[in-house]
C-alpha cells in the first residue's frame, strides 16, 4: 500500500472519501480505501456544490504535511471561476495580474511569477514569455479537478518556487468512477468591445473505464471566444527622473537633456530635490479577438491491483489578434513652463510646451496576431511493489512556442501625423492625464502624413524533457522514508526579426490619401476616469486635444507601399517592401539557451502522539545541481543619421556576432516540518526550509541588444548574464487552524523569508560599436551656441550651413555621424547581477471559512499582510535591489446554496506594489495603484431536468480601471479600462 503519515480524523476521513478527494490525489488512493474500513460505522452524507467544494478545500489543507491551501471543482467540469487565476486569488496570501481584464500571473506572499512555481500534476512546464512564470490565460478551467498552492516546502518539491509551489490537478479516469459525462455551453458579452458582440465558450469531459476497472479512457475538450477591448492614457517610454540642479541650458549649465530650466516655473523644485518630467501622452483605443483551445486525453491500464500505468496528452493554444489606433503627442524638451508639486519628489502638475516650427500630432494604428501553442505527452508508471515499497516513475515531454499568427506579423505600428501642433501641455492633476493640443482639434485628413513604421516578427519556444523517480519505504511502527531523483532540461530558443522605416518626419504630401479613409473620432467620451480640467493654470488657455482619426490600418498600409516603395527597391518585408514583416530570423536577434538540473532528495517522516495529541513530523534534503550553456547571435552597427527631433537611427552592418556564455551551480537545501493537534480539531504547523528562485530565462540569455533608435542623450541595450546565482531564502512558517464546524474553520498564519541574491540591474555606459553621434560634435555644438536647444531649430540650422557636407542629406532630412569628427555614442547597457545584501520579508495571513448552519449562507473571507526591510526609495536616481510585486491583499466571498439555487459574490483587494523598478528612461520604478474588483455568479439546478445547471457569471461589475504611476501619484505611465464581462450558460452532467 502507499501510506500516508498523517493520521485523519473521523469527520475528514469520510468527507474525503464522499467528496472523491481521492480523484484529486491518486496516489492516495490506497491509504483512503483502508482507512473506509476503518470507518465503516460513520455515517456519511454527501455535500456537492459550492458546500462541496469548499469541504474538498478545507479537507486537503487539514490533511496535508506542510502548510497547503487549495481550490477544487464543485462537481465534474464545473471550476468556481472561468479563469484559474481569477480563482487562485480566493485563497490568501495570493494575488494576481490581469492581462486586457483577464487573470493571467499569480504572486504569493509577496512575490511575483517568477518565483511561484507551477506544475501541472507534479511537472513542470514550459512557457515563452521569457520569464518563468506560467500564463493561466492559457489553460481553461473546464479541465482542472483541483488546484493546491503548497506555501512551505518539502524536499520531493521540485525547486522554483519561494512563494509557493502552484501545482494544476487534472482528472484521472480510473478515479473518477463510473462512466461520466460533461458537456457546457455558454455565451460571454465583454462590455469593453466597442465593436463586438458575444462570443461562444463550449466544453466537455468523458470518462468511463472497463467493467473490470483496469482500462479507462479519458477525454476533454474546451474552446473558447472572446471579444474585447480597452482604453488606455499613457505616458510613453516614461518619466525621465534628474537632481534638482538639473536644467536644460546645454550650452552653459549641467547640459541634462529633458531637464527644465529655471525661469518660467511655478513652485520649480530645488537643489535638494529631485524632479521628473514626461516623455509624451498617448491615448490609445485597442480591440482584441481571442479564441482559446484546450484538450486532454488520458489513458490508464491497472493490469494488477500494485501496478497501474498513465498515459497522457494535454494541448492548449491560445490565438489572439489585436487592433488598435492611438493619437500622441511627444515632448521634444524644449524650455517648458511647468507647475510643480512640493518635494522632496517633485512632479509636474501641468507641464506646457511651446514650439516655434510646428511639430506632429501623431496617430498610429496596428493590426498584429500571435499564438501561444504548447503540447505535452507524459508516462507514468505506478507500482506497489511490496506492502511497503512503492515506487512512481513519471517522464514527460513538453513544449511551448510563441509565434506570430498574422501576415503582418507578430507585432507593427504604422504612424501618420499632422504637423499642425504649435503648442502641447498635459494636465496631470486628476486620474486620467489630460492632453492639450494647440491646432489639435482643428487638423483635417489633408494634412496626414505617412510617418515611421514597424513590422516585427518575434517567436519564441521552449521544449522541457523530464524524468522523475520517486519511492516511499514504510518501516514498520518506525515512519516511512520518501526518497527520489529528478533529470530536467529546459531549452529555450528566442528569435526576432524587425523592418523599421524611419521616417519619422514624413514622407509624401498632404493630400496623398482620400479623406474617407480618416473617420473622425471623439476621446474623451470613451474613457469612466476623470483628469484636470487645467483650471490649475489661471488666466492661461489651453486647446484639450478630442479629436482623433481611427484611419483605416490596411488600406493606409497598401496605398503607402504602392507610394513610397522605389521603383526597383528590394525591402526587408518579405513581400518585397518595407512594409510588411520578414521571416528571414537569421539576420537579426537569435538566443538560444539550455538549462540542465539534476536533483535527488530524500525525506523521513514519522508520526506518533505526544501527550496524546497526533503530530507527524517530516525531516528531509534535497540536492541541486544546475548548468546554463547561452549561445547568442546578435545585430551588430556601424553608424547613425539623426533621422528627427528626437529620433537617431543605427545603422545594422548586416553582420551579426554570435556569443557563448555559461553560468552553474549547486546547493543543498534541507526542510523540516513539524504538525501537531494541540487539542481536538485545532492543528498547529512549523516549517523550517531553504528553497532558491531560478533567474528568469531573459536575465540568463547571453548577448547585448541595442535598440535601434536612439535620442539626443544616447541609446540603451540590454546583456543578459548567464552566470547569475538563483535567489536563496531561508523560510520559516507557523501556522494555527481550527476546524470548528464541518465546512469551517479559522486559521493564522506568520511567515519570515530570509532572502539574498536578489537580483537588480546594473546601467553601465559604453560606446559598444563605437558609433559616431552626429547630436554630438562640432556641427552639433555650433548650432546650440546659434539658436538654443530647440531641437528642430538646431537641425535646420546644421541644413543651412552644411547643406553641402556629405553627411548632411537636405532633401531626406538627415544627418549621419562623422568618425573623428562626432563624439562616440554612449549607449546605456542594462546587466542584470546579483546583490551582496540580504532581506527579511515576513507577514501574517488570517483566513475564515464559515457555513451558517443549515440556512446555505457562508463566508470566506481572508486578509494577508507583507512586509519588508528594504522599499524601493524614489529619492535615489539608481537601480535599487527592491522586490517586485509585494502587496497586502484581501479577499471577502458570500455564498448561498440551497434547493438547487447557487450564489456567489466575490470581492478582491491589492493593495499598491512595485510593479517594476525600471521604465524606458532607465532606472524609473512603476507602481501599479491600489485595485479591487467585485464579481458575481449564480446558477440553478433545473428539477425537470437531472444534471442540468443554468448559470449567470459577472466579473468587475463595478467596471473598475487599473493605473500605474512612476515616482510619485501624479507621474502616471497607464491608466487602463477594460469594463465588465457577462457569461450565460448551461451545463449539464450525465
Amino acid at each position: 500500500m502507499n501510506s500516508k503519515t498523517f493520521t485523519k480524523t473521523r469527520l475528514a476521513t469520510s468527507l474525503s472519501l464522499v467528496l472523491g478527494v481521492g480523484a484529486l490525489a491518486p496516489a492516495y488512493a490506497a491509504d483512503d480505501q483502508a482507512a473506509s474500513k476503518k470507518e465503516e460505522n460513520v455515517e456519511v452524507i454527501a455535500v456537492t456544490g459550492i458546500r462541496g467544494s469548499l469541504i474538498k478545500s478545507m479537507d486537503t489543507k487539514r490533511s496535508s504535511t506542510g502548510i497547503v491551501d487549495a481550490i477544487s471543482a464543485e462537481d465534474i467540469g464545473k471550476f468556481p471561476d472561468t479563469n484559474l487565476a481569477e480563482s487562485l486569488q480566493r485563497i490568501s496570501g495570493v494575488s494576481i495580474d490581469r492581462v486586457n481584464g483577464e487573470g493571467s500571473k499569480v504572486s504569493v506572499r509577496g512575490f511575483g511569477p517568477d518565483f511561484n512555481l507551477v506544475t501541472l500534476n507534479g511537472r513542470q512546464m514550459p512557457v515563452t514569455t521569457g520569464s518563468r512564470s506560467f500564463d493561466f490565460a492559457n489553460i481553461a478551467s473546464d479541465l482542472i479537478s483541483g488546484v493546491e498552492v503548497n506555501k512551505t516546502s518539502q524536499a520531493k518539491h521540485a525547486t522554483g518556487g519561494i512563494g509557493s509551489t502552484i501545482d494544476i490537478q487534472t482528472l484521472r479516469p480510473l478515479t473518477v468512477g463510473s462512466q461520466k459525462a460533461t458537456v457546457n455551453v455558454a455565451m460571454v458579452d465583454d462590455q469593453s468591445s466597442e465593436t463586438g458582440s458575444a462570443t461562444p465558450e463550449l466544453s466537455g469531459l468523458y470518462s468511463t473505464k472497463t467493467d473490470d476497472g483496469k482500462f479507462g479512457v479519458l477525454i476533454a475538450a474546451s474552446y473558447q471566444e472572446r471579444e474585447s477591448g480597452n482604453q488606455q492614457a499613457n505616458v510613453g517610454t516614461g518619466w525621465r527622473s534628474f537632481a534638482g540642479t538639473a536644467d536644460d541650458d546645454w550650452a552653459g549649465g549641467t547640459g541634462a537633456w529633458g531637464g527644465v530650466p529655471q525661469a518660467g516655473q511655478v513652485n520649480r523644485p530645488g537643489p535638494d530635490d529631485i524632479y521628473s518630467v514626461p516623455q509624451t501622452t498617448i491615448y490609445k483605443f485597442e480591440e482584441q479577438q481571442r479564441e482559446r483551445t484546450n484538450g486532454q486525453l488520458v489513458l490508464q491500464y491497472a493490469p494488477t491491483d500494485n501496478l497501474t500505468a498513465s498515459l497522457d496528452y494535454t494541448y492548449m493554444r491560445n490565438d489572439i489578434d489585436t487592433q488598435y489606433h492611438d493619437v500622441s503627442a511627444w515632448f521634444t524638451f524644449v524650455p517648458s513652463q511647468n507647475i510643480w508639486t512640493d518635494g522632496p519628489v517633485s512632479s509636474p502638475l501641468l507641464y506646457s510646451e511651446t514650439y516655434a516650427t510646428p511639430q506632429d500630432l501623431s496617430m498610429g494604428a496596428g493590426d498584429y496576431g500571435v499564438r501561444n501553442q504548447s503540447g505535452s505527452v507524459g508516462f507514468n508508471l505506478d507500482w506497489q511493489a511490496t506492502d511497503n515499497l512503492n515506487l512512481n516513475f513519471d517522464a514527460h515531454k513538453s513544449s511551448a512556442e510563441f509565434k506570430p499568427n498574422h501576415a503582418l506579423g507578430s507585432s507593427n505600428t504604422l504612424s501618420m501625423a499632422g504637423f499642425v501642433r504649435t503648442a502641447a501641455a498635459t494636465d496631470f492633476t486628476g486620474d486620467l492625464p489630460i492632453l492639450a493640443v494647440a491646432g489639435g482639434n482643428s487638423i483635417q485628413p489633408s494634412d496626414m502624413l505617412v510617418t515611421g513604421s514597424t513590422f516585427s516578427n518575434a517567436r519564441n519556444k521552449s521544449e522541457i524533457d523530464q524524468y522523475q523517480l520517486r519511492g516511499e519505504y514504510v518501516f514498520e511502527d518506525a515512519g516511512s522514508i520518501d526518497f527520489g531523483i529528478s533529470l530536467t532540461d529546459v531549452d529555450n530558443h528566442s528569435q526576432s526579426v524587425n523592418v523599421q522605416r524611419n521616417d519619422w518626419g514624413g514622407v509624401g504630401n498632404a493630400g496623398d490619401f482620400d479623406a474617407s479613409l480618416f473617420p473622425v473620432e471623439t476621446i474623451h467620451d470613451k474613457f469612466k476616469a476623470h483628469g484636470g480640467d487645467f483650471s490649475i493654470a489661471s488666466g492661461q488657455s489651453f486647446e484639450v486635444l478630442n479629436k482623433m482619426f481611427f484611419w483605416d490600418f490596411n488600406k493606409i498600409r497598401d496605398r503607402a507601399e504602392q507610394l513610397y516603395t522605389p521603383a526597383g527597391y528590394t525591402g526587408a518585408g518579405d513581400c518585397g517592401t518595407d512594409f510588411c514583416p520578414s521571416t528571414d530570423y537569421a539576420r537579426d536577434t537569435d538566443r538560444y539557451t539550455m538549462e540542465e538540473s539534476q536533483a535527488l532528495y530524500v525525506q523521513y517522516n514519522y508520526e506518533s502522539e505526544w501527550a496524546g495529541r497526533p503530530y507527524d513530523v517530516h525531516v528531509g534534503v534535497r540536492y541541486e545541481k544546475t548548468d546554463v550553456t547561452s549561445t547568442s547571435a546578435v545585430a551588430s552597427y556601424d553608424g547613425a543619421n539623426w533621422i528627427a527631433d528626437t529620433e537617431i537611427a543605427l545603422v545594422a552592418t548586416g553582420d551579426r556576432e554570435f556569443q557563448t556564455q555559461t553560468g552553474d551551480y549547486d546547493y543543498v537545501l534541507p526542510n523540516f516540518n513539524f504538525n501537531i493537534e494541540v487539542m481536538d480539531d485545532v492543528m498547529a504547523r512549523f516549517a523550517y526550509s531553504e528553497t532558491i528562485g531560478r533567474p528568469d530565462y531573459v536575465s540568463i540569455q547571453g548577448g547585448t541588444v541595442v535598440g535601434t533608435l536612439a535620442n539626443r542623450a544616447g541609446g540603451s541595450g540590454s546583456a543578459g548574464n548567464p552566470s547569475l546565482l538563483p535567489l536563496e531564502s531561508e523560510n520559516i512558517d507557523l501556522s494555527l487552524e481550527w476546524y470548528y464546524a464541518p465546512s469551517s474553520y479559522a486559521s493564522v498564519g506568520y511567515f519570515r523569508k530570509d532572502t539574498k541574491n536578489f537580483i537588480s540591474n546594473t546601467v553601465v555606459d559604453s560606446t559598444i560599436y563605437s558609433i559616431p553621434n552626429p547630436a554630438d560634435g562640432k556641427k552639433y555644438r555650433e548650432a546650440l551656441a546659434a539658436v538654443g536647444p530647440d531641437a528642430a531649430a538646431i537641425r535646420n540650422w546644421i541644413f543651412a550651413n552644411y547643406g553641402s557636407d556629405p553627411s548632411v542629406d537636405v532633401a531626406g532630412k538627415t544627418i549621419s555621424g562623422v568618425a573623428g569628427e562626432d563624439e562616440l555614442m554612449i549607449f546605456k547597457i542594462n546587466t542584470p547581477s546579483n546583490g551582496a545584501d540580504s532581506e527579511v520579508i515576513d507577514g501574517w495571513e488570517f483566513a475564515v471559512q464559515h457555513a451558517f448552519g443549515e440556512t446555505g449562507f457562508g463566508v470566506l473571507a481572508n486578509y494577508t499582510m507583507v512586509d519588508s526591510g528594504r522599499t524601493y526609495d524614489n529619492y535615489l536616481l539608481v537601480d535599487q535591489p527592491a522586490l517586485i510585486g509585494l502587496s497586502d491583499t484581501a479577499n471577502l466571498v458570500v455564498f448561498y446554496e440551497n434547493y438547487g439555487f447557487q450564489a456567489r459574490v466575490a470581492y478582491n483587494w491589492r493593495d499598491e506594489f512595485l510593479n517594476s523598478r525600471g521604465q524606458d528612461t532607465g532606472a524609473n520604478p512603476k507602481y501599479t495603484e491600489a485595485y479591487s474588483q467585485i464579481d458575481a455568479s449564480v446558477s440553478y439546478d433545473i428539477p425537470q431536468v437531472e444534471g442540468l445547471t443554468l448559470y449567470l457569471e459577472a466579473l468587475n461589475i463595478t467596471d473598475e480601471y487599473t493605473r500605474v504611476h512612476g515616482r510619485a501619484k501624479e507621474q502616471v505611465l497607464s491608466l487602463v479600462e477594460t469594463g465588465p464581462r457577462y457569461s450565460f450558460g448551461a451545463r449539464y452532467t450525465f
